[in-house]
């Protein structure tokens, strides 16, 4: 099209794993027109951001071989130019919003430093300049309490507020395309569809283009004017928002529009209970004065019931801040808590630390944000294997291998790509399948899933 902002012609990517080539992405073909919204969609680990990070080439580690093709941004080849050229465009021209804001954005410096930063790169101003310009954005983006407090840091805000600032960073310097990485991922339904909302009235407003990474098809639908869908490296299809969900062509595409609206019959199962919750509360603690007295209470949970059985699933549902993480760390007794937790028979307010250690095993979590959960320094192997060797330390080394071979593969992967790689090597949707890996390798009774998708 001729009112094509960006266009990535041909585009192939490769890495080398264990002395072997292997395709990423092949023969990418993806046009993002003026102040329009692209949808990229598709699984995990089928190469939607290492396309758009190698947009502006943030694909450092691994190294990877860009093979053939061009990414053309208002008609040059940004595959052509040097560190110095590019600079000039990275957030200038062309705004990133990270998967994951928390680990995104800088925990040692305070949002004030974080935004004026990106101003200041790009622009001759003064910092009190810059800080005037950051409450702008922070009013812009609906952060107006925040921007009466800018000396905060990242951990002082919510989940929602973090993505805000994130938006707020990448729309600084009204940049000509968005690139919006899995931006509602981590959040509850609210503060997604709040978001969506946010991203669509910016769109307007300053008239970008977005291109809007997800695995969600939902999502795309409420903000995509195009969609382009794609599966093992390659864009099987790609149409308007219209022509994708009322007549697919290729059949990953019907498979995903199907699945939006399946029906799943629920078998339950009353049986004997794993878990009972009695009157179950997590108060924290107001202090204050110099003697740091309690004054009053923060009521996170507050008198909760309900009863688990064998082979059941409870889903919990509730908006960021209502309780239900301060509901699982009890569970797990990872916090102190009043009420009676009986787990297998047993009420765990009420045995020792070294008892809990042995009933660990047969309860197990899935965190929220499998990046921040997996320890960088080790392998997907040791993390995996870290409970095994916790818990059934009378393993040989062949057993324990032939345990995580057989989990790792249980939830998606290929146990000889991916056993000496690190985290960072992989998607979020992989890391998080590794997440799982790791809680499923020792067979629980229970599993609790902290918003794992």
């Amino acid at each position: 099209m001729n009112d094509d902002l960006l266009e990535i012609k041909n585009f192939s990517i490769s890495v080398n794993l264990n002395k072997n080539k292997t395709k990423l992405v092949e023969d990418i073909n993806l046009n993002i027109p003026k102040g329009k919204v692209v949808g990229l969609v598709g699984e995990s680990g089928c190469g939607k951001s290492i396309t758009a990070l190698s947009i502006t080439q943030l694909n450092e580690t691994p190294p990877l071989n860009y093979d053939s093709g061009s990414i053309e941004f208002k008609k040059k080849n940004l595959l052509a130019l040097n560190k110095r050229e590019l600079n000039k465009i990275r957030g200038m021209k062309i705004g990133m919003i990270f998967q994951e804001p928390m680990t995104s954005l800088n925990p040692l410096h305070t949002i004030e430093k974080q935004i004026n930063e990106m101003l200041m790169i790009h622009s001759a101003i003064s910092y009190s300049e810059a800080s005037n310009k950051t409450k702008e954005l922070l009013k812009q983006v609906g952060l107006e309490s925040i921007s009466k407090r800018i000396k905060s840091f990242p951990h002082e805000l919510s989940g929602g507020q973090r993505q805000r600032i994130m938006i707020a960073i990448s729309i600084a310097n009204n940049p000509d395309l968005l690139i919006a990485d899995e931006p509602t991922t981590a959040l509850d339904v609210t503060v997604q569809s709040q978001i969506l909302d946010l991203l669509g009235n910016l769109q307007k407003k300053m008239n970008m283009s977005i291109l809007f990474i997800s695995h969600d098809l939902a999502v795309v639908k409420k903000i995509a004017d195009y969609v382009c869908i794609m599966k093992n490296g390659k864009i099987v299809e790609k149409n308007t928002k219209d022509n994708i969900f009322f007549s697919p062509q290729h059949p990953y595409t019907k498979k995903l529009v199907s699945s939006q609206t399946k029906k799943k019959d629920v078998v339950v199962n009353q049986n004997n209970l794993i878990l009972k919750v009695n009157n179950l509360k997590v108060w924290y603690p107001i202090k204050k004065g110099f003697l740091r007295r309690i004054v009053n209470h923060v009521k996170a949970v507050d008198s909760i019931n309900f009863e688990l059985g064998v082979k059941q699933t409870l889903g919990i549902v509730g908006e960021s801040g209502s309780g239900k993480s301060s509901l699982v760390l009890a569970i797990l007794k990872l916090i102190s808590s009043g009420g009676e937790i009986i787990f297998n028979q047993q009420n765990i307010n009420n045995i020792t630390n070294k008892k809990m250690k042995t009933l660990r095993k047969k309860m197990q979590i899935v965190f929220q944000d499998p990046f921040s959960s997996l320890s960088p320094r080790m392998t997907i192997e040791q993390i995996i294997s870290e409970g095994l060797d916790v818990h059934e330390k009378k393993l040989s080394i062949e057993e324990k291998q032939s345990k995580i071979k057989q989990t790792i593969e249980e939830v998606g992967l290929k146990y000889e790509d991916i056993h000496k790689r690190f985290p960072h090597e992989f998607s979020g949707g992989q890391r998080q399948r590794i997440s799982i890996a790791r809680a499923l390798v020792l067979k629980p009774k229970l599993l609790i899933l902290d918003e794992p998708t």
